[in-house]
């Protein structure tokens, strides 16, 4: 048995793998670079008076088979921007994922409603319905389901209790393009799906986003929500309701047009990477490779094993310490801890001293986050171990890493 690199042997791979954070691990090329020439040729900047952002929202609704999209600047707007469609009255509850970005989070404050965490399923770390439908109350005004790291959340249980209890709901796709449930791409089958095409998507334009939807009402009011609530219509400015400038520029709206074309073929080679990967360390003992929700297609944003830690006698967070050791670029636990957990809930930080929306007239309750609140999440959180999936992995980086992952847990073995 070889050294571990983390011991002082030598690693695995010594190159580095194609990474998102440069053009490694990116499809970005000729036809980007021709849609900003021409966008810096016409001197039309802003969406209005140009094309692309236009031609994004319209190609990228007829590829999910939508009637509306709404473009804007980022993953968090598209979600604010979301919500913002749904219009919750001020002190009401959005019940979500306690592991996910803070850009799920964020919208949620900024629209004076509380958020509430329903725990996870152990084995495909998407939001667990009884628990959903167990944080329901009076006060509750949407849930926003997040598809982790590409995996479909259980949707049809989720819809039969939105319904049962008439809550609309939103979807955090920012991390699943492409990633099908039952047949249906994930965005189509909520009331409003949310996308993001910062630089680690599947899409990218740096940063950005999209809000789709069916709805036409929910179509019109994300649009104006999106432009501070102005309609640019008639001959003086009236501004309906409180909205905010989440308009993409043409220059984003440029690159994501030519990245709209190529995101099947993206997410095809991700899954292929990953199918890849699974067969080469389903036998590796010890080692657990993820699962995917039977009659799903996963997008895999990332790629999150375990270990049998009666086997493999070393912690998580010491197995990817001498996993990302060989060169592979492994991570523990993602986020850390639940998001709870972070202190902008711990101490209420928020606007100013108010400790608002957590100590607002309108909500009327006390809420306090503790960490057992979600138990499935922190044995989850302490427990994954994340690998990069690329659509630019060869077959070459693929065998790396499940060599790297076989010679840690041989390494490791009880």
């Amino acid at each position: 048995m070889s050294k571990l690199a983390v011991d002082g042997g030598q690693p695995v791979r010594t190159k580095p793998l194609p990474s998102v954070a440069d053009i490694s691990g990116r499809d970005l090329g000729e036809a980007e670079l021709a849609n900003l020439t021409d966008v810096v040729k016409s001197g039309k900047l802003f969406r209005y008076g140009g094309k692309y952002v236009e031609q994004f929202e319209q190609g990228f609704a007829a590829k999910l088979g939508v009637k509306h999209a709404v473009a804007c600047t980022s993953g968090t707007s598209a979600i604010h921007t979301a919500l913002g469609a749904v219009n919750p009255d001020v002190g009401r509850e959005v019940i979500t994922a306690p592991i996910t970005d803070m850009g799920t989070i964020a919208p949620i404050l900024f629209q004076n409603c509380i958020p509430v965490f329903a725990d996870l399923d152990p084995e495909y770390y998407t939001m667990l319905p009884e628990s959903i439908e167990a944080k329901i109350t009076d006060k509750t005004a949407a849930i926003i389901a997040v598809h982790l790291f590409g995996q479909p959340c259980d949707m049809t249980r989720i819809l039969a209790i939105a319904e049962k209890y008439g809550i609309p709901v939103i979807e955090d796709c920012c991390q699943a393009y492409m990633a099908e449930y039952e047949g249906k791409l994930v965005g189509t089958m909520g009331d409003l799906g949310a996308f993001s095409l910062q630089q680690s998507k599947h899409m990218t334009a740096g940063d950005g986003g999209i809000v789709v939807t069916n709805h036409d009402e929910l179509a019109s009011r994300a649009a104006l929500f999106a432009d501070k609530g102005w309609p640019r219509t008639g001959e003086v400015r009236d501004y309906l309701f409180l909205g905010i400038n989440y308009r993409m520029n043409e220059l984003t709206g440029a690159v994501a047009a030519a990245q709209m074309g190529k995101v099947e073929q993206v997410v095809e080679r991700r899954r292929s990477a990953a199918a890849r990967l699974t067969s080469l360390i389903s036998d590796v003992p010890g080692v657990n490779p993820p699962k995917e929700r039977p009659g799903c297609k996963h997008s895999w944003w990332l790629y999150a094993i375990t270990i049998d830690e009666e086997r493999i006698r070393v912690s998580p967070k010491e197995f990817a310490r001498a996993l990302a050791a060989e060169g592979v670029g492994a991570g523990h636990g993602y986020i850390g801890k639940p998001i709870y957990m972070s202190p902008i809930f711990q101490d209420q930080a928020t606007y100013g001293k108010s400790r608002c929306p957590f100590s607002c007239p309108y909500y009327g309750r006390n809420v306090q986050y503790a960490e057992d609140d979600c138990p499935n999440a922190v044995d989850i959180l302490r427990k994954i171990i994340t690998v990069p999936c690329n659509e630019f992995f060869t077959d070459d980086d693929i065998n790396d890493i499940a060599t790297a992952i076989a010679k840690v847990a041989e390494a490791y073995a009880a």
